[in-house]
Formats: structure tokens, sequence, C-alpha cells
């Protein structure tokens, strides 16, 4: 998916590992990968964060920002705050992870519906221009989602040249 110029942001009830909430606006000049996820989700937990950590270990954070995304729309009884911060813990999950805020009477979380996720996993990808170049439902594999953040990474390179 290729996108003109949007303005998606993270409607947070509350952060994890960053001293102050993060918003996509003042992120631009980075590529930024979003990961939605779920605590309870087998597929976030064995494969998208890994690799979400993986990203946010691998790249320099002018070039790359790895933000993850926890959407409670199931299991709200076992997925609070304090379940979170100690699976981040259990994970090493060192990259911010905001939390999704709850909208009452809605069944999905605010950030979750405003940016029509069907579920999770779920990535997105915004250039450094704060373009979405990326939407995808369920795991992009590792070649794919590198193949793609080489290219906006490489892109803005070119850019400043």
């Amino acid at each position: 998916m290729n996108a003109g110029p949007i303005d998606l942001q993270i409607d947070a009830s509350e952060w994890l590992n960053t001293d102050a909430p993060l918003s996509l606006q003042e992120l631009r000049g980075s590529v930024v990968v979003v990961t939605a996820f779920q605590m309870l989700c087998r597929g976030c937990a064995s494969t998208s964060l890994p690799q979400a950590r993986n990203l946010h270990m691998a790249f320099a954070r002018q070039d790359l920002v790895v933000i993850g995304l926890h959407c409670v729309f199931e299991h709200h009884e076992a997925m609070t705050p304090t379940a979170l911060k100690a699976f981040v813990h259990e994970y090493q999950l060192p990259f911010p992870i905001a939390i999704d805020r709850k909208t009452p009477g809605a069944a999905l979380p605010a950030t979750m519906r405003a940016w029509d996720l069907q579920g999770t996993p779920s990535m997105l990808a915004f250039d450094r221009r704060g373009q979405l170049q990326a939407h995808h439902f369920g795991h992009m594999d590792d070649l794919r989602l590198g193949a793609l953040l080489g290219q906006l990474i490489a892109k803005n390179q070119e850019d400043k040249s």
C-alpha cells in the first residue's frame, strides 16, 4: 500500500519503555515501524515481537524507530497494564510500547479502530516523511520486511544527496 500524506496518531492510555509519549509527526525524519500485538496472541509472541526486537537492535534510531502497540480486543481481564509490564520484561522488549486506549462501549481500542486494523499481529511502516507505505495484517516475513525497510531507508538517503 502506498498512501499520500496522512495523519495517523497513536491514542495511548500509557507508554512503556519511553520517558514521554511518542508522536508519529515528531518522528518524521526516521522510518517508523508500528507492530500491533496482543500479549496472548501466539503469532505475536513467537514471530512478530522477536522481529520487532531485532529491528530495534539492528538499526540506528535516525534510520528506524520501532513502536509496539498493544491492542486489547479480547481477554480484557487478563491483559492489564500490570500483566503487560511483566510480559515486556520477560520477553525483553526494549522498544517503546503504547497501550491502545480502551474506548467505552466499543469492541476495539481507539488506535486499532482508527487505523482499521483487522487483528494482531499487524504491521504499519511509515517513510521518513510520515507517509504510510505498508499496512500488513499477519506476520510479514523477514525478507519482505527487510526489503521494504531497506528501500525506505535508502530512499531518504538518496533524497539528502
